[in-house]
């Protein structure tokens, strides 16, 4: 009996990993296997018609004194260091209120929701006609004040904060719903003992609200830092890293010196920056989740 049992168990783990085979030869050949030819490539020098030269440390020596990666760091930060605050702040803002219940509340929130499910480049398409110096709708509202036209996407000073706010609006929906998930997950047991204590509205949400949404806070934090390392799409679209390189950042400068001066070593050497200050951040964030993350048993 034991040996027809072990025979069993032989035969049913030699089915787990056939059945196992396929998801794991994609992600070996789909993923591990990208990671380490950009990690080899960092390395080297290969300009896609020749064959790649190991340069050693060349390109990271030379990523130090390139003025337009240090431009294009400074800009991801700003934004990162903009964006994803603000998101947060008006996605916890537009949770509390899709809380409440009102009537066609459903709709509300759909609403609110669709411009992540929305094409990035449909939606940039949009907001670029929105910008729009001479015949854009933004500008347009702001005649009525007496506020000359401003050239929102073509501006030194405004360009960023443009792309800025048209990513707020594009991503509150999903930490709305993210943060109302989590709302609505806490007892409503908890505020009603805290009414019989004579708790108001403010002391609810600093002591009970606040406390039990953050693992919710602490995840959408994480997706939303590391979604805007990654800002690509609507830089592309609205402008291109224009003007001056004011608006590039270090995924558009990626792309540029991969797909369009074919630096595909120097690239990877930026893509392999890039993937290191995400890391450490995350890192450091997770660390410090035992310090303000609270976990309702």
């Amino acid at each position: 009996m034991q040996n027809s049992g072990l025979r069993l168990m032989r035969g049913e783990r030699f089915w787990v990993w056939v059945f196992l085979a396929p998801v794991l030869i994609g992600l070996l050949l789909g993923s591990l296997g990208p990671v380490i030819a950009v990690i080899s490539l960092s390395f080297a020098e290969w300009e896609i018609l020749t064959p790649p030269k190991f340069v050693g440390f060349e390109n990271y020596q030379r990523l130090l004194a390139d003025r337009t990666f240090a431009r294009a760091l400074t800009n991801t930060v700003y934004y990162v260091a903009l964006m994803v605050p603000v998101t947060t702040v008006v996605a916890m803002l537009l949770a509390l209120l899709m809380n409440q219940k009102l009537r066609a509340i459903t709709w509300y929130r759909t609403a609110y929701f669709l411009p992540v499910i929305t094409s990035t480049v449909a939606v940039s398409l949009v907001w670029s006609w929105i910008y729009a110096k001479d015949f854009g709708l933004l500008n347009y509202l702001l005649r009525f004040f007496g506020v000359e036209p401003i050239a929102w996407l073509s501006s030194s000073t405004w360009a960023m904060l443009a792309i800025s706010i048209m990513s707020v609006w594009g991503n509150v929906g999903q930490g709305m719903i993210i943060f109302l998930a989590g709302l609505q997950a806490i007892p409503q047991s908890y505020y009603e003992a805290a009414e019989v204590d004579g708790a108001n509205g403010q002391q609810k949400f600093f002591k009970i609200t606040l406390p039990l949404i953050t693992p919710s806070l602490f995840f959408y934090f994480i997706i939303i830092m590391i979604d805007a390392f990654q800002m690509f799409e609507q830089l592309y679209v609205m402008t291109r890293g224009r003007p001056t390189d004011v608006t590039v950042t270090i995924v558009y400068y990626i792309y540029r010196n991969a797909f369009r001066n074919f630096k595909m070593g120097y690239a990877s050497t930026q893509a392999i920056v890039l993937f290191a200050i995400i890391m450490v951040l995350t890192l450091v964030y997770w660390r410090t989740q035992e310090k303000w993350v609270v976990y309702d048993n």
